[in-house]
């Protein structure tokens, strides 16, 4: 497309260049910028993108989008200079035109909250697949849609990527597509524009609160309730004791759900938990009508009235309402681990104290054997962190393997030092195991393992790396644990 008709009617001004300059893609990192791209300057909060204008235009980008202040004076002739007053939110608008507005090819849901986006998303996604869609996602844990995954720097990408990605599902056959959508993304405009067909409310806690992310709680909850201006539908959580700001100043009709308070949807508090082979999981009724969910704990069950409220306003069949819910896995999140051993394996990304005592608790609910916690903490973040996360798994776990997290540029050894003082704190008397090796930290615990035992790996949960000395290497939790298990039927 070239610039004439990308710009046409939206505000951008052409300060100099061929306005027939032809534009293929829109990138706002200048290590993407290629021949015939776009390169938007995005205000930071250290340094504003024009520093890297003339890197991207070394690259080939044929023009560059900048705010007030940057006229393109270093930038060879050939590249066409624009301006725009918010370049953030004037990619956003150049991106849906460059690829077409897909978003309106495709039934769009959007999920925020503090917790439960990522669970939730893929709860609705297994129902939509169950009743005959094909479904892309876009979240934490990367994009992807039959045949194809991606990693993403975002949970909710930039503008231009977002774009770029809802137009490859589209064309690949995609007829929806569910995003978790971040307080961060909304405030950035990253999804300026779209106009989401349901968007979904889970619940709230103070979070991604300080220098570069909200300034205070009221700008996130405004941030997590800007959703509900750009939607149709908005399906609330009536058990949130937000929710009433939340949908404040919303303009989309609305649906709730919730379990001790009134609700269009209601589930009975009176829900059991299952543990079958090797997966955990939960049953609960709506209006006496039984369900199951293949997720532990009482945060499973709202997560699932969440997707099952969803999924009905999108007009899906009780048969795959049921059958997505009982059979659908989230990676990374209690991920279950399938073997033939007599105990359970999970994998989670629990990374921090909130996270871990959460999650323990629910597991301890189902009165395993022993309840084994491996895990580590990432370096160079707080030390306060690794005392939280020993002193909750000493307190909480039978037994505990403390190793290796992301220790990025910190020694393994310093960190590991930090959650023993944690484990003090916690509860001196909880045994423990110091491996400081990952890998043969969670062959030390399925060989130790016993019939009943729950053994949680947490920290990393979905992530595929691990970063030691601030080199990625290649590590998949889940393969690893397959693979210790078959060594040891050998």
């Amino acid at each position: 497309m070239d610039l004439r008709r990308l710009i046409r009617d939206t505000g951008c001004r052409l300060l100099r260049g061929d306005a027939l300059t032809e534009i293929t893609c829109i990138c706002c990192d200048s290590r993407s910028a290629e021949p015939g791209a776009l390169f938007v300057c995005l205000p930071g909060r250290r340094t504003d993108g024009s520093v890297y204008a003339a890197q991207a235009a070394a690259a080939g980008a044929a023009a560059v989008l900048c705010g007030p202040g940057y006229a393109g004076s270093d930038l060879p002739g050939r590249c066409a200079v624009l301006q725009a007053d918010d370049p953030r939110r004037m990619m956003a608008v150049l991106s849906a035109r460059l690829y077409g507005d897909p978003g309106g090819r495709m039934t769009l849901v959007g999920i925020t909250g503090t917790k439960g986006k990522t669970t939730t998303a893929h709860l609705l996604a297994a129902i939509l697949q169950a009743d005959g869609r094909r479904v892309g996602l876009i979240g934490t844990n990367g994009a992807c849609w039959p045949g194809h995954r991606h990693d993403l720097n975002h949970t909710t990408p930039e503008s231009c990527d977002l774009q770029a990605l809802l137009r490859r599902m589209a064309d690949d056959g995609c007829d929806t597509c569910i995003m978790e959508v971040s307080s961060l993304g909304l405030k950035a405009d990253r999804t300026a524009g779209i106009a989401f067909d349901t968007g979904v409310f889970t619940n709230l806690s103070p979070d991604h609160i300080g220098p570069g992310e909200h300034a205070d709680f009221a700008e996130y909850l405004y941030w997590k309730s800007a959703l509900f201006r750009q939607c149709r539908v908005g399906v609330f959580n009536s058990d949130d004791p937000y929710v009433g700001k939340i949908t404040a100043g919303c303009t989309c009709q609305m649906i709730t759900y919730g379990i001790t308070h009134p609700a269009d949807v209601r589930a009975g508090a009176d829900f059991t938990l299952l543990r079958t082979g090797g997966r955990l999981g939960a049953s609960f009724t709506v209006d006496g009508v039984p369900y199951t969910v293949g997720m532990p704990g009482a945060f499973s069950v709202q997560n699932a009235l969440a997707a099952l409220t969803a999924a009905r306003q999108l007009g899906a069949g009780e048969n795959a309402i049921r059958q997505g819910m009982a059979h659908a896995v989230v990676r990374g999140r209690v991920e279950p681990v399938p073997l033939d051993a007599p105990f359970t394996v999970l994998i989670d990304y629990a990374h921090n104290e909130l996270s871990m005592e959460s999650l323990l608790h629910t597991l301890r609910d189902y009165k395993p054997a022993r309840l084994i916690a491996v895990f580590g903490c990432g370096g160079d973040r707080s030390r306060l962190r690794r005392f939280g996360m020993g002193s909750v798994c000493a307190r909480l776990a039978d037994f505990c393997v403390i190793t290796e997290d992301n220790s990025r540029t910190e020694p393994v050894e310093q960190i590991l030092a930090d959650i023993r003082a944690g484990l003090r704190l916690g509860c001196p008397a909880t045994p423990f195991a110091e491996i400081p090796d990952r890998r043969q930290a969670i062959y030390y615990a399925l060989d130790h393992a016993q019939p009943g035992d729950i053994i949680a790996i947490l920290g990393k949960g979905h992530e595929t790396t691990i970063e030691r000395n601030g080199v990625k290497e290649p590590f998949v939790e889940r393969e690893i644990v397959e693979e210790c298990w078959e060594l040891k039927k050998i």
